[in-house]
């Protein structure tokens, strides 16, 4: 017997999509899960980040093993009220769909978490193990959430990680690292006639990254079987005050997606070798250190074996819900697993399995089909009792 019927689940959903948490207030959505589990007598705990942001841990069960199971609490900004057909903090059901934003990414993957650990814990299971909820703060920027949980020891003693990022029926078991990084480049200001007496922040700016994408997109770099080469894109250049004046300053923001071949490490040691050759080459004395690499973020590949028990459990169960075959790929996006399975051996347990659509992430009425949702509390309840059985 349930004790969260169909309209109740529905409504924790659509609660957790009236909280705006758009890059900032998970600490609201953690008390609201809070106070839900603690209806239903299971304890959790509030871990404060800082300001609005915090992180919560819940856990059913005793002893190991442990399952780590996990969902963010942030949203991205709905952008343009205007474009949307209904209120997006407001979730609307229109012909059989759930529309609000985070219905899909993903406060529907961590409800579904959440509904289900407290269905578990009513049946009385895990009858062995323990599941252990890391419902996580800022994973749409930086994910300092999952790397609080990391350097707070939350996962040395798991053996197995699900992620419920929305994969809809599929099973994503590998996904390439990404890192933000920032080229500042300085310069010295003159009147654009007289430019040999200043010093253009722009022109080292675009050599350096010329020279950049020259060498990581040399076709002889080493590439992943899995994912294929690895990706470096230039995405944000900003520099100049006006148009008759050298520039002093300039900055790019970069984005590189690696993979286990051509890891983070490597492009950060030729990246710097890059701005190292072109500082000693062209510092002078009024501008020692022409250009500076700062990482704003720094995300591991994850690379997981396609055939564990975790997987094929999730496949099995997830096809009596599916007339199609559940493939198991490699993801093109990262998740809060990037910081979670640092240091975890190759045979970790891993695999990013949620409700919804990852092609409607961040879009104009987000919407997750209300069938799928309800289905997957019932898939993570058959899952989690199998593996702990």
């Amino acid at each position: 017997m349930t004790v969260i019927n169909t309209e109740e689940r529905i409504q924790i959903l659509a609660d957790l999509v009236a909280i705006q948490s758009v890059n900032d207030n998970e600490t609201e959505v953690a008390q609201y899960l809070n106070n839900l589990f603690e209806k239903h007598n299971i304890s959790s705990t509030i871990l404060h980040i800082s300001g609005n942001r915090s992180n919560l841990v819940a856990e059913i069960g005793t002893g190991s093993p442990v399952i780590a199971v996990t969902g963010h609490m942030d949203v991205v900004d709905s952008g343009n009220l205007t474009a949307w057909d209904s209120d997006p903090f407001t979730m609307t059901e229109k012909h059989g769909n759930l529309f609000g934003r985070g219905t899909n990414d993903m406060k529907s993957g961590l409800a579904a978490l959440v509904i289900s650990m407290i269905e578990l814990n009513h049946a009385g299971k895990p009858t062995k193990g323990t599941i252990r909820l890391l419902a996580t703060a800022g994973e749409e920027v930086g994910e300092s959430g999952s790397r609080a949980f990391f350097e707070n020891g939350y996962m040395e003693d798991a053996s197995a990680l699900l992620v419920a990022e929305p994969s809809g029926f599929n099973i994503g078991h590998a996904q390439k690292g990404s890192m933000d990084l920032k080229i500042i480049s300085k310069g010295i200001t003159v009147h654009s006639s007289i430019p040999k007496l200043g010093y253009n922040a722009i022109n080292s700016l675009i050599n350096v990254i010329s020279e950049a994408n020259k060498t990581f997109s040399d076709p002889n770099n080493p590439k992943s079987e899995l994912f294929g080469p690895m990706d470096f894109n230039a995405d944000v250049i900003t520099g100049g005050t006006q148009v008759n004046s050298i520039p002093d300053y300039a900055e790019a923001e970069i984005n590189v997606r690696t993979v286990p071949e051509y890891n983070n490490e490597m492009v950060l040691t030729e990246l710097n070798k890059i701005i190292s050759r072109y500082n000693s080459r062209y510092a002078t004395e009024a501008v020692p250190v022409p250009l500076m690499l700062e990482v704003l973020m720094n995300e591991l590949p994850v690379q997981a074996q396609a055939d564990s028990k975790f997987i094929n459990y999730a496949r099995e169960i997830a096809t009596t819900f599916s007339s199609t075959t559940i493939p198991v790929l490699p993801l093109s996006g990262i998740t809060d697993a990037s910081n979670l399975v640092r240091d975890k051996p190759s045979d970790f347990l891993f695999l990013v399995f949620g409700p919804g659509d990852a092609r409607q992430a961040h879009v104009i009425n987000e919407h997750i089909s209300k069938d799928m949702y309800l289905e997957f509390i019932e898939i993570y309840i058959q899952l989690f009792s199998k593996m702990l059985d």
